[in-house]
């Protein structure tokens, strides 16, 4: 079976996640040539990363799977491939996997001279639940 990937397996995320996932920095920009950063990451199955917020804000294009989308204080959303997700400076949120899927997306950051990511608290498990329609089938 041919691999379905667009780029190649990153990385396992060492921290803010609960559950495993892949990061590769495509353009990690460390001369700052870009102002931006743009990366893909492979969410396996229930993966999602902790609530942060980015000051330059970040863009989402869902490449592979089923995964969901929430800011703070609103309903999840639900994503699949070709969906794009436009975040606002300063926005909490969290992205990741459906409980039963995985989920590929390629994320860019823009703005970087603004600073990276600010990791804030992980997505409960009663969070999760909630947002993915507390059962395991999409």
């Amino acid at each position: 079976m041919p691999n379905k990937e667009v780029f190649p397996k990153g990385s396992q995320a060492a921290a803010n996640f609960t559950g495993a996932a892949f990061v590769n920095m495509l353009v990690p920009d460390r001369s700052g040539t870009y102002n931006c950063q743009v990366y893909d990451v492979i969410f396996e199955p229930g993966c999602r990363n902790d609530w942060h917020s980015h000051p330059g804000g970040q863009i989402l294009l869902c490449t592979d799977g089923i995964g969901y989308y929430q800011e703070k204080d609103q309903p999840a959303r639900r994503l699949q491939r070709g969906d794009v997700v436009e975040i606002p400076p300063q926005v909490e949120h969290w992205h990741g996997a459906a409980p039963d899927s995985s989920f590929t997306h390629i994320g860019i950051s823009p703005n970087t001279r603004k600073g990276g990511a600010t990791w804030l608290l992980p997505v409960t498990d009663e969070e999760y639940k909630q947002a993915t329609g507390g059962n395991n089938h999409v």
